[in-house]
């Protein structure tokens, strides 16, 4: 049994605690959470530490399979430069990216994560995600832009989902973005979803280019078919809608849907969501530094806080981020939005990352019976309660 106490304990999904105490079992089960009314007193047994205690960070939008391409694509090129050097990069001697793949992880683990919802296209990383101390819910990547290859597509996916089904690690099928995924190849991810009753996840409103595509078929994306790829898109035909009114009708409204990006989402994209689905199953994952790494652009955070949106936060990958580090992106977030209270920031990268992943069981927040991992943040302007440049990450359970 340990007793942990810090100058402040921020559970996750209840206001902070002064002075408290956070009572656990050696693995890291809490056990209680109480305050001592801020008197803290010396007690045999005690870890005292200064700075900030919480559960362990939500990674809820991470691609662990690109880890290998750090720091060999360029800042600021827009979506479309950086899907064809992706494209161009993506082969890799397999035993250097399972090497790698375990050093990210290991990385991650350190750095406070205790779970990931992580996107695949192959089962290169179920060897790490199967021995890891991290939980992982793995959302296999479907894509295919002409309706010509939906079976092919599909099948492919079904096969890296097999993969991780069969060892039990968590995964469902998603679609990969509004602009990627044709009509024929939406529909067989839409039915499998209300088969499986599956978690999903779309990469949303992501640059100016997608609205662009929908909304005259001209720009960035429509030249990265033609010219990149060598693809025909003649049988498309711009909706006049934004990217996300164009293809949510094929996401059911009952299963629980991740949001990714939204750096160009507008309020009437939230308004008319919230006409077509709930908000209870539907989650705002944010990836600010990759957003400021591909497209120099942050997401309107202020329009989410507004119209309270379920926020969480994700780092993307590493060839979109320097580093995969949740407290990086809650540091950005803070620099960028002074108005947003560390408390906020807090429920956004530890209980509302659990939720969204249906892990709230065992994740997110300082709860009896709950195992979230518990971290040490250091480095706080308690009297401004903010993080400041040198606070540091320390996992302690």
């Amino acid at each position: 049994m340990r007793k942990i106490a810090a100058t402040y304990i921020f559970p996750g999904n209840s206001t902070p605690i002064k002075n408290g105490i956070l009572i656990c079992e050696n693995n890291g089960t809490v056990v209680d959470i109480y305050s001592t009314s801020e008197n803290l007193k010396e007690e045999a047994g005690l870890e005292f530490y200064t700075g900030i205690l919480v559960p362990g960070f939500i990674n809820a939008h991470c691609h662990l399979e690109l880890s290998h391409l750090k720091g060999l694509i360029q800042e600021k090129t827009g979506i479309a430069g950086f899907v064809k050097k992706i494209n161009e990069l993506r082969n890799t001697d397999i035993k250097i990216k399972a090497e790698i793949f375990r050093k990210t992880d290991r990385k991650m683990w350190a750095e406070g994560i205790a779970a990931v919802g992580d996107i695949s296209n192959t089962v290169e990383t179920v060897s790490v995600k199967k021995n890891s101390k991290i939980y992982y819910h793995t959302f296999v990547e479907s894509f295919g832009f002409h309706p010509s290859r939906a079976e092919k597509s599909f099948f492919i996916a079904e096969k890296v989902l097999n993969e991780f089904s069969e060892i039990n690690l968590s995964a469902s099928i998603f679609p990969h973005a509004s602009y990627s995924v044709s009509e024929p190849l939406f529909k067989k991810i839409q039915q499998n979803a209300l088969s499986e009753k599956s978690i999903l996840s779309l990469h949303n409103q992501e640059s100016k280019a997608e609205e662009q595509f929908f909304s005259d078929g001209s720009g960035a994306i429509s030249d990265h078919f033609r010219n990149n790829l060598n693809i025909d898109i003649s049988h498309w035909k711009p909706t006049g809608k934004s990217s996300l009114e164009s293809v949510l009708p094929f996401i059911p409204s009952e299963n629980q849907l991740l949001l990714v990006h939204n750096t160009f989402t507008q309020k009437k994209d939230v308004d008319w969501l919230k006409n077509q689905r709930s908000m209870d199953n539907t989650f705002f994952v944010l990836c600010p530094l990759s957003n400021l790494y591909i497209e120099n652009r942050l997401p309107p955070v202020e329009l989410f806080r507004h119209e309270n949106l379920n926020i969480c936060l994700g780092t993307d990958s590493l060839a979109s981020n320097h580093q995969l580090s949740v407290l990086e992106e809650i540091k950005i977030l803070q620099q960028n939005f002074q108005e947003i209270t560390l408390d906020e920031l807090v429920k956004w990268a530890c209980f509302n990352g659990a939720k969204a992943l249906k892990k709230d069981d065992i994740f997110g927040s300082f709860e009896k019976g709950k195992k979230p991992g518990i971290n040490l943040i250091s480095g706080i302007d308690f009297k401004k309660m903010k993080l400041t440049q040198n606070s540091k990450v320390k996992r302690l359970a």
